[in-house]
């Protein structure tokens, strides 16, 4: 049985101020919290329909009347948990990292996340305006990989103006990324989905690429933020 406390601070979760407040967010659907329970993160609390046959006091039966009511998804998936939000580990920038200004959309960073972790990049730095990586809808995104990446929020000119690796910027207007010989270590940049790259940042960036259009009309406007990281990432580490 829920009790008043808990699914107030579980529904509460559902805003950035309380997840900092408190220091924990939510995880849904019970493929996603089985790769979290494997992970370093810490399990406060697992409200489930069925068990998952972890330490009894941590794991909380409930029905699925009362998993519809804490839940944030318009269908419930099973299972509900409530981890401990980890402290960022330093920025190591010794490889790939990619930094991302100002993304608001929480399925393009969740997917960015997720891409991180696909190519081996384990630091992802984002400017303070990007959307919380522990929005529901972003973790749902990520199907698990926010355990692998280290997200930090920061101040992204003077990290960027700090570092000593170069620093790629994605522009409409940049060299050919096809043609371009790129090395293993560096930083790079993606815009806001609407604007692009900030003027702030792209007068820190040290060389501007582009991904090329084919198309014979060459209508299109732009590509997704979440589709051009991966091109990025994949010619980075061909």
């Amino acid at each position: 049985m829920l009790s008043k406390n808990q699914i107030k601070l579980i529904t509460r979760l559902k805003q950035k101020k309380y997840r900092l407040q408190n220091g924990f967010f939510v995880v849904e659907g019970k493929k996603t919290i089985q790769e979290l329970l494997q992970s370093k993160l810490t399990l406060h609390a697992l409200y489930t329909t069925e068990t998952f046959n972890i330490d009894a006091k941590d794991e909380i039966l409930i029905s699925e009347t009362e998993l519809n009511r804490i839940s944030f998804l318009t269908t419930p998936n099973k299972a509900l948990a409530v981890f401990k939000i980890p402290e960022p580990k330093p920025i190591n920038t010794n490889g790939l990292t990619v930094a991302l200004d100002t993304v608001r959309d929480p399925g393009n960073l969740g997917t960015i996340i997720r891409l991180c972790d696909w190519f081996g990049v384990t630091n992802l730095v984002c400017s303070k305006e990007t959307v919380d990586c522990f929005n529901p809808k972003v973790l749902q995104a990520t199907m698990g990989s926010i355990a692998r990446v280290n997200v930090n929020y920061v101040d992204l000119v003077d990290f960027l103006k700090e570092t000593e690796v170069p620093v790629f910027g994605a522009f409409m207007e940049g060299e050919n990324v096809y043609k371009k010989q790129l090395p293993k270590k560096g930083i790079l940049v993606l815009g806001n989905e609407a604007n692009g790259v900030s003027k702030a940042i792209e007068a820190v960036v040290n060389e501007k690429i582009s991904i090329p259009r084919f198309g014979n009309l060459q209508a299109a406007e732009s590509l997704n933020v979440a589709t051009a990281t991966a091109i990025l990432m994949s010619e980075f580490r061909r």
